[in-house]
């Protein structure tokens, strides 16, 4: 379970109430005396031990590791999906592992996809969590949206991806992840996904 900064107070007590009480009550079935297992966005994990439940809360004492898990280093480059798709992807992206989402316009995205409302931190900050608390992990993706994908290669990239490896997925390639990661070299790794259907010749060329 993931709290935000703020929720613990100097002893290291807090409540849980709302959808995370209901997880603790419905699913885990905890009782006084239990230990959870807990996070602090961006922070270290730790254990929560519960004091008392009662309808709709648990509260919790809550002792905190001394050190942070460090980033994925897996990032993404991706074409905007269809916002269903995206939906779904946010929490499973955050479960597998990714220390950055950057979405990114193509010749194959649809225009309409920029405004949907799955592109917005309300939308996808929650699916985010909802994915860390799967995986146990307490590090956000950075997410970054960039409409005009020529300046964000040829601009933005070296920014945001100061070194590392970068491989791009494409259909027909003869050559698997795998392979193009030995021999290892140190720094992050960052894997552009194109839309359906891919790059076309022009984006492959200049990623």
């Amino acid at each position: 379970i993931l709290l935000e900064a703020g929720e613990i107070d100097a002893t290291g007590a807090m409540r849980l109430t709302g959808p995370r009480a209901v997880h603790a009550l419905d699913v885990l079935k905890v009782s006084a005396g239990q230990s959870l297992r807990i996070g602090l966005v961006d922070g270290p994990r730790g254990t929560g031990t519960v004091q008392a439940v009662d309808r709709g809360s648990v509260d919790l004492i809550c002792a905190l590791e001394s050190s942070i898990p460090e980033r994925p280093r897996v990032d993404l480059l991706l074409a905007v999906p269809r916002p269903k798709v995206l939906r779904r992807l946010w929490a499973q992206l955050a479960a597998l592992g990714v220390g950055r989402i950057v979405l990114t316009n193509a010749e194959r995205v649809e225009r309409p996809y920029f405004d949907t409302h799955v592109l917005t931190p309300d939308c996808y900050r929650p699916l985010l969590i909802e994915g860390l608390q799967q995986a146990r992990d307490t590090r956000v993706p950075l997410v970054s949206i960039h409409k005009q994908f020529r300046v964000l290669v040829e601009d933005e990239l070296d920014r945001l991806f100061p070194a590392g490896r970068r491989l791009v997925a494409h259909p027909g390639s003869d050559r698997s992840f795998h392979a193009a990661l030995i021999p290892a070299v140190p720094g992050r790794v960052l894997i552009a996904i194109g839309p359906e259907g891919g790059w076309n010749d022009f984006e492959l060329g200049l990623l």
